[in-house]
């Protein structure tokens, strides 16, 4: 693992003497569609062994260029042009890949839909590459340069060894990590810690559709994979059932491609259920039973607005750019009756009044919402400070009451960090809760009555949690000062006492 990712850091560092490369989100662009070819290119030849009568989407490409034109380009797959580390270089390789590779791969026409399943297989690989590369640029100037990070990038990553693609997998959720340096309000990577507990808590089975409707790089449903894959899937009609299961949505280019290739890493072989889109871009009304899943789980942006006119696709009383808000009333209309969902949201979702307080009868009028994790601070440390919560919620039956766990950090610890981040384990006590629940002085229940008298305000503060034992900071701090300036106060009157005694004497 070490060699691997001290490769993708030489890779990026070859980057940055480009001139056309600047900043974190372009290196990590560049080298995302390098390596999303290289993968592809080191799946196709295992689809090759496997696949009766298996079509490259990369091979005799049709397209039309900028001005109409129809073109075709003979073999754009990694094999054909990046393989030899001897092959084109300079501006000849910098032509190529800017006057071929790219055009080809943004006008790929994918074709009608056929009942041949060969032919369906092929366009439905066409679509996935042009939506991935739709948006992806090519940023670098030098092909000399260029060539070099091709080179490492072949070198490194042999998809179809089994050791290398593991350890490619860790290395991968690194590099989605170092995404997050460039990241704008909102666009947080999740702790693999916390997609994990909360997907394992939903518990998705083997046939139920799960969606990501804000699914980033695809954190959520590479868990949700795993999950399926280590507790039910046995044969390959159960691995083809798992496949296309999965879907998410993406309105970024960037991420839509980095979840993409996290599809790919995860042993989806073409993940078409994995859309560049805006999930709130389309009217609620215009939703059908088709388009209702069995399992939600994810963290929406939030802190953002969205852009002017979408808020004109929810009902007039959940209008509001307030993406989390839009996000929450999407979710509840998009799950079955009898759907689970797992939601990261902020504290103020839980706080916020007039079109929060509003959506948030909505939730608990539609869904059993039977559990609230609340984090501590620092668990997206450092790029932000906002304190969030998991919402755990099944549609089709009112609430009645809310449970409530107070999630801690472990012992000795005092925040997260990227040294010290997120683990699994700390969720332990919280699984053993979950099916005996107790009040303790980590959780507690709130009747609905309740939380109605409150105005739908769940921001409820742990009823059972012990003194602490020590005070708030700034409280110490006033007492502090407090405490020198009667100090200051005795030393003058000593002082001025001493002086009148020898006064007195003399």
């Amino acid at each position: 693992m070490s060699s691997l990712s001290t490769t993708i850091k030489s890779i990026q560092d070859v980057m940055r003497k480009d001139v056309g490369v600047d900043g974190d989100a372009q290196r990590i662009g560049q080298l995302v569609w390098l390596l999303f070819l290289k993968i592809w290119d080191d799946r196709e030849q295992e689809l090759e062994l496997l696949e009766d009568g298996f079509a490259s989407p990369l091979v005799q490409v049709r397209w039309t260029d900028a001005a109409g034109e129809p073109r075709q380009a003979a073999d754009l797959r990694w094999r054909a042009w990046a393989a030899d580390p001897e092959g084109a270089t300079g501006d000849a390789l910098l032509s190529f890949v800017n006057d071929t590779l790219f055009p080809a791969l943004k006008g790929l026409e994918p074709g009608p839909k056929s009942e041949d399943p060969v032919v369906e297989a092929l366009r439905r690989r066409r679509a996935l590459v042009r939506s991935v590369f739709e948006d992806a640029y090519q940023y670098m100037k030098s092909g000399t340069l260029l060539r070099q990070v091709v080179n490492r990038v072949h070198e490194a990553i042999d998809f179809n060894d089994s050791r290398s693609r593991h350890l490619f997998g860790d290395i991968y959720e690194q590099v989605l990590k170092d995404l997050q340096g460039a990241g704008n309000a909102g666009e947080y990577y999740t702790p693999r810690a916390l997609t994990q507990f909360a997907v394992d808590m939903v518990n998705p089975q083997l046939g139920e559709v799960v969606l990501d409707p804000a699914c980033g790089t695809g954190g959520f449903l590479a868990c949700a994979i795993e999950h399926v894959r280590r507790h039910q899937v046995q044969t390959p009609e159960h691995e083809a059932t798992l496949q296309a299961s999965i879907r998410g949505v993406e309105k970024k280019p960037l991420p839509h491609l980095l979840c993409v290739t996290n599809m790919i890493v995860h042993g989806l072989d073409v993940p078409v259920g994995v859309r560049h889109d805006n999930t709130l871009g389309r009217p609620l009304r215009d939703l059908s039973a088709r388009d209702r899943v069995d399992v939600i789980v994810t963290n929406p942006p939030f802190g953002g607005m969205e852009e002017d006119g979408i808020e004109n696709n929810f009902p007039l009383e959940f209008r509001t750019r307030e993406t989390a808000d839009l996000f929450l009333v999407l979710i509840v209309e998009l799950l079955k009756p009898g759907g689970r969902a797992a939601v990261v949201l902020p504290d103020g979702t839980l706080f916020g009044e007039g079109v929060k307080t509003r959506v948030k009868e909505r939730l608990l009028t539609e869904c059993d919402l039977h559990t609230i994790v609340r984090l501590p601070k620092g668990v997206f440390a450092p790029y932000t400070s906002i304190q969030t919560n998991v919402l755990f919620f099944t549609k089709g039956r009112p609430t009645t009451e809310v449970w409530y766990y107070e999630h801690p950090y472990p012992p000795g610890a005092k925040s997260y960090n990227k040294t010290k981040p997120m683990r699994i384990e700390e969720f332990d006590a919280e699984k053993r809760w979950w099916t005996q629940r107790a009040e303790s002085e980590r959780a507690w229940k709130v009747p609905i009555a309740d939380i109605r008298a409150r105005g739908f305000n769940l921001d409820i503060k742990n009823p059972n949690a012990p003194e602490q034992t020590h005070e708030d900071p700034d409280a110490l701090l006033g007492r502090y000062t407090q405490a020198r300036s009667a100090a200051a106060e005795i030393r003058e009157a000593l002082r001025s006492a001493l002086s009148e005694a020898l006064a007195e004497r003399s």
